[in-house]
């Protein structure tokens, strides 16, 4: 493997933990990828003071003869992945909405700061942390502003100085909002794809209109597969007489598969396919042949159910989505578990009435619970660093309304209708309150229509963003 040709190497820029510390560049079927890893500061606020590493892959067109002088003469676009917590997507030639995308830019996918191939954020990371206050203090360094920050500095670096087409998807669009609010110089677009968020709206609130549209996709689920009324029933039914009997189902290097977290499945349901996995995931769960229906109250839960569970389940690919999941909605005042206090709200939720009766058992969303922190092995050393983030009532604002109504920079977001997680009421509030963003709201995707869509989401972003109708 080679440097890029036309290397960027160390800049001279002058600004501070902005540097380029390694370029690696090799092909894949149609494109060009270069690897690049970048120093930033752990704190924004103290450039001097220690860094950490930024991993971002760069992907052009390998032939682009639309483009001035080949594929550098196009313009950059950034892409920041929703979580929070979630590396960037590992491309495979042009796939997805990468081919929309590399006929009109060159793409940085950018693997926000703490996962990846960037500075890792894990139990094993965290370790070296002398107690959970330290390792609390690291962790709120990596929300919206954070990661906007590092990308103001890695941006010189990488487009000679002028300003990037950003696309945000889900979290990556809390992000985007956030960088229009603090660094629109930076964008020549920003485009969005079900990462709208309410610009003041709490956790409290968010989590008061999710659950209402988690509560309605599962029962969407159940009319499309009646079957999965009983299967789930009696899966938790199940789980429950082991938890009863001291002896619980333990998921594979996974922890223990309680009721509550086996009804956090319902995080699929959100998605363009997840119903039909979920679907298929209860199709035959027990180990006694014949499916739910036989075998009595005792049978043993396969070896192949929990596996799969085990890996819908486990944070291990993601702990920092967990750590950060409710601080990225706060500002100004601590979120105290609001997933878990809000759900006391829904009694639907409440899993006595399937297992105890015949209702059917009401599957949960992404929310993260403070009981996750003491089932998942991934997370069980981060559990009273979670606990001091959930009680933090210190966090800075991410978004400025006043920025956002005088912005400039052409702007177009994908609201979708259905989305479980983004409500599209925030959604919309905020749309009408970013000068000249031009929102598409639609039920034909759901959450993850960009990755589904075959770059159909981003083409009609970039047509709107670019005045068309």
């Amino acid at each position: 493997m080679t440097g890029f040709p036309g290397g960027y190497g160390n800049s001279g820029s002058g600004i501070r933990g902005a540097s380029v510390l390694i370029m690696l560049s090799y092909r894949q079927p149609g494109t060009v990828i270069t690897e690049r890893t970048f120093a930033v500061p752990l704190d924004h606020d103290k450039p001097d003071g220690e860094q950490i590493e930024i991993f971002g892959r760069e992907v052009v067109a390998a032939d682009n003869p639309a483009a001035p002088g080949g594929a550098a003469g196009l313009p950059w676009l950034l892409f920041l992945q929703g979580g929070p917590g979630m590396g960037a997507p590992r491309p495979v030639g042009r796939d997805s909405w990468l081919d929309r995308a590399l006929r009109d830019f060159r793409v940085l996918l950018l693997d926000q700061r703490g996962t990846g191939r960037s500075t890792p954020a894990t139990r094993q990371t965290l370790a070296h942390f002398g107690n959970a206050r330290a390792q609390a203090d690291y962790l709120a360094h990596f929300r919206a502003d954070s990661i906007v920050a590092d990308a103001e500095l890695i941006r010189p670096q990488v487009t000679g100085g002028g300003p990037w087409a950003v696309l945000g998807q889900s979290f990556g669009g809390f992000c985007t909002v956030s960088y229009l609010s603090t660094a629109p110089d930076g964008m020549s677009e920003a485009l969005i794809t079900g990462g709208l968020p309410g610009l003041s709206a709490t956790a409290d609130e968010v989590y008061r209109l999710t659950y209402q549209k988690v509560a309605a996709n599962c029962l969407e689920h159940y009319e499309r597969y009646p079957q999965d009324v009983d299967a789930a029933r009696q899966v938790a039914r199940e789980l429950d007489r082991r938890a009863r009997s001291g002896d619980p189902v333990r998921l594979p290097g996974a922890g223990p598969l309680t009721v509550e977290r086996f009804q956090s499945l319902g995080q699929l349901l959100g998605s363009s396919t997840g119903s039909h996995t979920l679907h298929y995931l209860l199709e035959d769960p027990f180990a006694a042949a014949g499916g739910p229906a036989v075998g009595g109250p005792s049978r043993e839960l396969s070896d192949d159910f929990l596996h799969r569970a085990a890996q819908l389940l486990s944070y291990a690919c993601g702990p920092l989505y967990a750590a950060v999941h409710e601080a990225c909605y706060a500002q100004g005042r601590a979120t105290r578990w609001a997933a878990q206090r809000v759900r006391a709200e829904f009694a639907e939720f409440s899993a006595a009435a399937a297992v105890d009766g015949d209702e059917p058992l009401m599957f949960t969303g992404e929310m993260v619970y403070p009981w996750a922190f003491l089932l998942d092995p991934a997370l069980e050393p981060l559990a009273e660093a979670a606990e001091l983030l959930a009680e933090r009532d210190d966090w800075p604002a991410l978004y400025d309304a006043g920025q956002l109504a005088r912005t400039e920079v052409p702007a177009a977001a994908a609201v979708y209708f259905n989305d479980m997680y983004v409500p599209r009421e925030l959604s919309l509030q905020t749309a009408a309150a970013i000068r000249g963003l031009r929102p598409w709201v639609t039920s034909e995707y759901e959450h993850d229509g960009l990755r589904v869509s075959d770059g159909a989401v981003l083409d009609r972003l970039i047509t709107l963003a670019r005045g068309g109708a």
